[in-house]
């Protein structure tokens, strides 16, 4: 349940109803919103129902929640979040655009895209140095050697970085690096993962499983925020359906239905859904009208090159063509690009 404290409230009226969970074996999580004080309260409901908060006087109201995710749902905070890394807002005034090749090959490659994307006008880049590849065969990352590159690019461009992080035991090297540590699809019900990920103070990405449902998928998100850890971002990128004409089914009513249930931000992955590159500025458009907060796009100096996933990653040019657009349309939807 939550409990919404009444305006203006004192640190010792907050102090008193923490106090109380707190010894009946509850959790009191404290969101401080413009308007509203409200405590997110997780413990065995039949416990905490039977305490009457509505008799404090610095209580408004208690409403329970049904959702089994509570501190990632809307009831938890009615306001959207925003979360800042370095200069870049993710939230519900801008479009935000991450882009950069899916492996980090080599600096070269990555020093190139890096300059060229921001000139794009891309305010995040990815690159990946772990690789989760379905043979393990192929090209599996450079490791802590292409976190280094990444960072190189950070410090010549000034955009933030974004990486995935496999295992629980490179979380401390991955965050040395990036600026937001992703979770890929592979990991979405990484447990362990996500716990740990949860008592960091960086944001996190987390990725729908591919068979996931909107449900478990915020289950995953609801992980991350029990421990502490309340930036985190959703990403759709596409899920398993019978269909063979693209890599994945984008899942592009997930939006909507995500921003009803939930505060997080939301962004998508054309790239990744549908393996196509001729298919990424369509379904970006998409993304930005029903109310997505940005799009992670993969971008390759030379695709036909790429070490990974060549066929769906643009090339400078596209991409530069494609931001011309966004910029173009975003007005018409209340965005800042």
């Amino acid at each position: 349940m939550i409990i919404v404290m009444r305006e203006p409230i004192k640190q010792e009226d907050i102090d008193a109803v923490v106090e109380k969970l707190h010894s009946v074996g509850a959790e009191a999580h404290i969101s401080r919103g413009q308007y509203k004080t409200i405590i997110g309260v997780i413990g065995d409901r039949e416990t905490v129902m039977q305490i009457p908060f509505e008799a404090y006087a610095a209580v408004e109201a208690v409403v329970p929640i049904m959702k089994p995710f509570k501190m990632v749902s809307r009831e938890f905070s009615p306001e959207p979040m925003t979360i800042r890394v370095g200069n870049t807002v993710i939230g519900p005034s801008t479009f935000t655009v991450i882009a950069g090749p899916c492996s980090v090959e080599s600096e070269e490659q990555i020093l190139e895209a890096a300059r060229l994307a921001k000139m794009a006008g891309a305010t995040i880049f990815r690159g990946g140095a772990y690789k989760p590849r379905s043979s393990p065969y192929a090209f599996q990352g450079l490791g802590e050697e292409g976190l280094k590159i990444l960072a190189a690019a950070r410090e010549q461009t000034g955009l933030p970085v974004v990486t995935e992080v496999l295992d629980p035991r490179d979380i401390d090297v991955v965050a040395e690096y990036a600026d937001i540590l992703q979770v890929g699809t592979r990991n979405m019900q990484n447990f362990l993962l996500l716990k740990e990920l949860g008592r960091i103070r960086k944001p996190v990405f987390l990725k729908r499983g591919m068979s996931a449902t909107i449900e478990e998928w915020l289950m995953a998100a609801e992980y991350v925020a029990k421990e502490g850890n309340h930036e985190i971002i959703l990403c759709e990128r596409g899920i398993r359906t019978f269909e063979t004409a693209t890599r994945n089914t984008l899942d592009i009513s997930a939006v909507p239905v995500l921003k009803a249930l939930s505060h997080l931000p939301v962004m998508i992955d054309p790239s990744h859904a549908t393996g196509r590159r001729d298919l990424v500025e369509p379904l970006t458009r998409a993304g930005l009208a029903v109310g997505a907060d940005g799009v992670m796009i993969e971008v390759h100096p030379n695709p036909s090159q790429a070490l990974c996933d060549g066929p769906q990653s643009l090339n400078l040019q596209e991409f530069a063509a494609l931001m011309k657009d966004l910029k173009t349309i975003c007005p018409a939807f209340g965005r800042e690009l």
